[in-house]
């Protein structure tokens, strides 16, 4: 049974990991404030480095323990949700375990739900919203941006280019005629699907919670599919990814595209006040899409950026500071995504983002969750081919910007 972090064992535990990570960061800074003097004078030492390298990795473990352990306690078992009340949830369960499609069948066709066979069945409402909620939470794009709903195959949505025309008029003015350069977004959702396998005995133990079971397995791999594809996605076949929109020189933005700011070296920071290019781009974005702004990028840059100081030799990185929150740069909250691209000798890599992502980029998820059951092509184990539609795409091109690598 996974432990809780109401329990007080995993209590100690997540205290633990924060302070180790709090130990790992002091010892961190005064590492790399050695290697920086020896730079000065000689030349870091090998020693030096090799050590810095060291407790990077341990602060990377550390926080993905304490990323773990948070996750764990926000994973109730699923089972305590009404568990017998719901006849969805029989039927799913009689459904799930011995492949019984009679009586959740019966109550699709009462509901008007279009269920053939082939297709499975709607999962109960009760495990798509805790699955939906966990994801929320191991999913960095979909923790940031705007979520909704839809029970169609694709959303449209009118918006200006620009933003909607605003100004102050008198009471007996002329209104002024709307003259706004209206366009359409369309975000068409893709069908995304996992296969875990479960053998005979999972099945027809009672003492398994078998929603949770199947939540557990999905959540994560469902997880990882949508932050590449809301990342790097093409749109072909996937939701289309932040990183592959049209980008423009923040100088010359139009709408359309994504705002670039370049740090004036190919493949790397400025060798000089690397950090004040991070200052440029968080300046870059208008001052309402700040209030909510995220950093983006991966752990590598993130590694990088961690050794920056400002003018007054101050750290511009922070750790989180309590378990379960984010770390920060420029007082902005760092949201770790891999598939971000990594700053090498490659030029023109965007590598960090940073914007309004709630604003910015949409999430669209069509209702209900599928499960077709398959005892068949994998005997003795029994498959599961789940699936569910989620679009997604960017909804203001002036809420995000980019820090690319190049001159």
């Amino acid at each position: 049974m996974d432990n809780q972090v109401g329990a007080p064992e995993t209590k100690a535990d997540l205290a633990q990991a924060f302070n180790d990570f709090m130990h790992g960061f002091e010892a961190f800074k005064d590492t790399n404030d050695r290697r920086l003097a020896e730079i000065e004078t000689k030349g870091a030492d090998v020693v030096t480095v090799d050590k810095l390298s060291r407790i990077e990795a341990a602060l990377d473990a550390n926080q993905r323990r304490m990323d773990q352990i948070v996750l764990a306690g926000n994973r109730p078992s699923l089972g305590g949700v009404s568990r017998g009340a719901s006849e969805h949830k029989s039927a799913f369960d009689g459904y799930v375990r011995a492949g019984d499609e009679a009586g959740i069948r019966a109550l699709e066709k009462k509901a008007l739900t279009a269920a053939a066979g082939d297709g499975g069945f709607n999962v109960p409402v009760e495990v798509e919203v805790e699955v939906m909620r966990r994801m929320a939470l191991i999913s960095p794009i979909r923790a940031i941006a705007g979520v909704r709903q839809v029970s169609a195959a694709s959303f449209r949505k009118p918006v200006i280019a620009g933003g909607p025309a605003t100004g102050w008029v008198g009471e007996s003015d002329t209104r002024p005629e709307t003259n706004a350069d209206f366009t359409t977004l369309q975000f068409d959702t893709m069908e995304l699907y996992a296969m875990p396998a479960a053998s005979s005995t999972l099945l027809d133990d009672s003492a398994v919670d078998i929603e949770a079971w199947l939540a557990e397995e999905i959540e994560q791999v469902f997880a990882e599919q949508e932050t590449h594809a809301f990342t790097v996605g093409t749109g072909t076949g996937m939701p289309k990814g932040f990183t592959t929109e049209s980008t423009v020189d923040e100088s010359s933005w139009s709408w359309g595209n994504i705002g670039v700011v370049k740090t004036g070296v190919n493949g790397a920071f400025p060798a000089s006040d690397p950090s004040d290019k991070l200052i440029d781009l968080v300046y870059t974005l208008k001052s309402g899409y700040r209030q909510n702004a995220h950093f983006v990028m991966n752990r590598t840059t993130q590694a990088a950026i961690r050794k920056f100081k400002d003018a007054d030799d101050n750290y511009i990185w922070s750790p989180p500071a309590a378990p379960g929150t984010r770390a920060s740069i420029l007082n902005f909250p760092v949201v770790e995504a891999e598939d971000m691209p990594d700053i090498d000798n490659a030029t023109n890599r965007n590598a960090i983002a940073f914007g309004d992502f709630r604003r910015g980029y949409l999430i669209v998820d069509r209702t209900g969750l599928r499960v077709l059951r398959d005892p068949y092509s994998k005997k003795p184990f029994v498959l599961f081919y789940v699936t569910k539609r989620v679009g997604g795409g960017v909804q203001d091109y002036d809420a995000i910007k980019f820090l690319r690598f190049a001159a």
